[in-house]
């Protein structure tokens, strides 16, 4: 029901971001999705990767700030109103979307959600009608 959500503490100068995607690279991790944030000092990396475990034992190893969080990867389908019924069935439980970005693939489209309370956002998806990738599914 949960997907593994990857987040990254690094540090806002050049290069860092990618000393982290040559980690990545250097170990055949795909990058599924991602979003990054930034304030002057300090970025916030999340991503989704084909395997999350291994990516943070990895960063940890080159002395990366790197954690786990389970997030929803909601399925939808490329049409109107999509992204409001997914917004409606949340906020109609009176859960807060903290944060969330896409995932787009050739096999693949979500929503990559961190809610509030994240069992009932998806159990609240489910009831809803519309669909979850699972960790395996995303993670290949």
């Amino acid at each position: 029901m949960f997907v593994k959500q990857l987040s990254v503490f690094i540090e806002n100068r050049e290069g860092r971001l990618e000393q982290v995607t040559e980690v990545l690279k250097n170990e055949e991790i795909n990058i599924l999705s991602l979003s990054m944030a930034d304030t002057t000092e300090y970025g916030m990396l999340r991503r989704v990767v084909s395997d999350p475990e291994k990516a943070k034992d990895k960063l940890r190893e080159k002395g990366f700030s790197a954690m786990l969080t389970d997030v929803l990867a909601v399925k939808l389908e490329d049409k109107v109103g999509e992204m409001h019924k997914m917004t409606h069935i949340l906020c109609s439980q009176g859960l807060n979307i903290e944060y969330m970005y896409a995932l787009a693939s050739k096999n693949r489209r979500a929503m990559i959600v961190k809610a509030s309370d994240g069992n009932t956002a998806a159990q609240a998806i489910l009831d809803g009608g519309l669909e979850l990738y699972s960790n395996e599914e995303m993670c290949w």
